[in-house]
């Protein structure tokens, strides 16, 4: 037996009504849902840390989530596993018509990914709007990208130099500092939004995606605050001893000791 029909065997049993196990009986696609999410996210670190070891077994957790979602869809009389796999088999295959040629050679250029997915939607009946088929519960930075690729490859509508995109994000600050400054939070809370959405925007024209730089930078402080921490307990101090001005000169310590 090969290791992914062993696997399906055991969620199989896991689902068994009367033998398996009772917190795995009791799941659905919306309970499950969070761990895939939580998965997918845990495959991204290992990548993100360079570490292949962790990988491997983070795909095997997201790879048991898929068999999780297609067994409860098998249960419920829709698809099963295969109907995945081949599903995505021929999605691939319609996808790639410049390597996957009736002669088996090359069938030319790359057609546009992004016409086929189009026409797909369309064909799906999700309308005609470019944005049609982003999911709405994506992390809103990395939505924010995928709306502005959208925008710019279906209609064009997209700054054409890095430096027009540094005008307006220039311009959002402006505005969110005059909604502060008139003490107006709930407009400051829009335009707090629009300069994010910027920041995405702005991710993109230097070829970067936003959460991976977050990312890093979140890594980052966390890297220093620990250094902090361990230089007030090497000095014996409580923050409150060494006010602002002393956690800051630390701060600027750990910058220089710990990147």
């Amino acid at each position: 037996m090969s290791a992914i029909d062993r696997l399906l065997d055991i969620m199989a049993r896991l689902r068994d009504p009367d033998l398996g196990c009772p917190w795995d009986r009791a799941q659905s696609f919306a309970t499950i849902a969070p761990y895939t999410i939580e998965e997918a996210y845990e495959v991204a670190d290992a990548i993100r840390r360079d570490d292949l070891d962790a990988l491997r077994d983070e795909l095997g957790d997201l790879l048991f989530q898929v068999v999780f979602h297609a067994r409860m869809a098998e249960e419920a009389g829709r698809f099963g596993f295969d109907d995945v796999a081949q599903a995505i088999v021929d999605k691939m295959i319609r996808r790639h018509p410049h390597v996957f040629a009736r002669d088996g050679g090359s069938g030319g250029d790359r057609p546009s990914w992004e016409a086929m997915k189009a026409a797909e939607r369309q064909a799906n009946g999700e309308g005609r709007s470019a944005l049609d088929g982003i999911a709405a519960t994506l992390p809103a930075l990395t939505r924010a990208v995928k709306l502005q690729d959208r925008a710019a490859r279906g209609l064009g509508f997209d700054w054409h130099d890095l430096d027009g995109v540094l005008a307006k994000f220039e311009e959002e600050i402006a505005e969110l500092r005059a909604e502060l400054k008139a003490g107006r939070r709930d407009k400051a809370r829009g335009e707090l939004g629009d300069l994010l959405f910027m920041c995405a925007n702005l991710a993109r024209h230097v070829d970067c995606l936003p959460e991976d730089a977050l990312a890093e930078t979140n890594a980052k402080f966390e890297r220093r605050f620990r250094h902090m921490e361990q230089a007030l307990a090497d000095q014996g101090k409580m923050p409150q001893e060494l006010g602002l001005d002393g956690l800051e000169a630390l701060w600027q310590a750990a910058k220089k000791q710990v990147g």
